[in-house]
């Protein structure tokens, strides 16, 4: 079998939190090439607030790529003043699911493709999850609790006014039910082909840890899937969400940010526009 330093087949990309909304974002997403005819591009959530720019930018991508897979951030979810679709919570979501579709981009409500690559195949599961309030600040012990005092550091997400759980009674019902049901999916896959798990919010709370504003973390997950990337057989966990690109480990298992994040931040990062990271073949150790 060829190894990843002579595989001269397609690679595995990933990039997150496009805000393609700002010039200088949208101007980048015109940027994006992939290195190879075959290579297949992640989207891990956060395109656009407006549903014409999320099918614009998709639409490029998927025209340039052999395969796009999309899940979505908390963006996209909006129910935005500004946006033709007023459609909100679950029928914004399919509305956004049946337009992928329509390009041919992979949503998570597809089967998961299998990419091949030169150590074998791997299974791209894009997640559709959201949060439920548990990443809570420590000395808190209720959500009550937790957001009182995020409100009173002046650390509210905008989800609060925009994303709306329509017909769930709350965002965290809606990422139960999400979770139960991507969980059931999970357990169906075969556990001989590895997983890239796919999610706009990282998997574990660690993450969240060096986030500027601790208190923003009840926004960026769940405490129930803190063992998945052990549990489900998983090479790779790809998120974006905290605009802190990076690579780390836990448990022995790859976990890299993918984000753009909005042009105030990335201007401020050493060296070049940020782009494309690779997530598959492996980089030689």
């Amino acid at each position: 079998m060829a190894n990843s330093t002579t595989w001269q087949g397609g690679s595995l990309l990933a990039i997150s939190d496009l805000h393609i909304s700002y010039p200088e974002n949208r101007s980048l997403v015109e940027s994006l090439r992939p290195h190879s005819p075959d290579d297949w591009l992640i989207v891990a959530g956060d395109v656009s607030e407006i549903v014409d720019d999320i099918a614009w930018a998709l639409g490029l991508l998927a025209e340039r790529f052999a395969k796009v897979v999309w899940a979505p951030g908390n963006h996209e979810l909006w129910s935005h003043a500004s946006d033709s679709v007023p459609l909100r919570g679950v029928a914004r979501y399919e509305h956004l699911v049946e337009l992928c579709r329509g390009l041919g981009v992979v949503t998570p409500e597809d089967p998961y493709p299998v990419w091949q690559g030169p150590d074998g195949p791997v299974r791209v599961a894009p997640l559709f999850l959201l949060y439920d309030y548990t990443f809570r600040p420590p000395g808190t012990r209720t959500q009550a609790e937790a957001l009182k005092r995020a409100h009173d550091a002046g650390v509210v997400c905008s989800d609060e006014f925009l994303l709306h759980p329509d017909p769930y009674p709350s965002r965290e019902a809606w990422c139960r039910a999400r979770v139960a049901e991507t969980e059931r999916r999970l357990a169906q896959c075969d556990p001989s082909v590895p997983l890239v798990l796919v999610n706009h919010y990282p998997l574990v709370r660690t993450p969240t840890d060096v986030l500027y504003f601790p208190e923003f973390a009840l926004w960026c997950g769940t405490t129930a899937t803190a063992d998945w990337h052990t549990r489900f057989r998983t090479e790779v966990m790809v998120y974006g969400h905290l605009h802190i690109p990076r690579t780390t480990r836990y448990d022995g298992v790859r976990f890299e940010e993918v984000s753009v994040g909005y042009p105030r931040e990335w201007k401020r990062r050493p060296g070049a526009r940020p782009g494309l990271r690779s997530i598959l073949p492996s980089r030689p150790r």
